[in-house]
């Protein structure tokens, strides 16, 4: 249980301090970290384990509340926290779940199709010579690729596959058929 004194304190601050604070992590905790700090905070904040409080306070509760259940639907999914760890490098304390989503979502197409314009140019032509059953060309366009975008996980993936690929290939041959995108 709180006190009605602690909720009013704890119901100025909500808004300034960021998800990490609010469940009192470090920045890069564990997941199973993330769900401990959220179930022992809602145990401790929830509006049904504190019904004594009435009016505002129990009004103020479920404000906190909601804000921590959003702070663990954030943190709990990687890619979700990644969008809000860039945006608090900016400086803003809050993300909207559908934007965290989004830029996660954004973020997933990236790394597939890549974010430079010769790194995309240059993962479709390795497409289309995979789809040929033309691995070498694949492997090279690939590597080419990767040279404008050498952090690209997706890209590291895709020529890694296509290395396996040209090993698997018997001697002669071109390849096996496509690879699956």
């Amino acid at each position: 249980m709180i006190s009605a004194a602690e909720v009013r304190a704890l119901a100025r601050l909500v808004d300034e301090l960021d998800y990490y604070q609010l469940l009192e992590l470090e920045r890069g905790a564990a997941a199973s970290a993330v769900k401990q700090a959220y179930y022992g905070a809602s145990r401790k904040l929830h509006p049904d384990a504190n019904r004594h409080l009435t009016g505002a306070d129990a009004e103020a509760l479920g404000r906190i509340a909601k804000r921590i259940s959003e702070a663990y639907q954030v943190l709990r999914d990687q890619r979700r926290r990644q969008a809000y760890d860039a945006q608090l490098a900016s400086g803003q304390t809050r993300i909207a779940l559908a934007e965290a989503e989004t830029r996660a979502d954004k973020q997933a197409l990236d790394d597939y199709l890549g974010k430079t314009p010769n790194g995309r140019r240059f993962f479709g032509l390795a497409r289309a010579d995979l789809d040929k059953g033309d691995l070498a060309s694949a492997a090279r366009n690939m590597k080419m690729a990767l040279t404008f975008e050498p952090g690209n996980d997706g890209f590291k993936k895709f020529a890694e596959q296509i290395r396996v690929a040209l090993r698997n290939a018997p001697p002669g041959q071109v390849g096996p058929p496509p690879i699956g995108r």
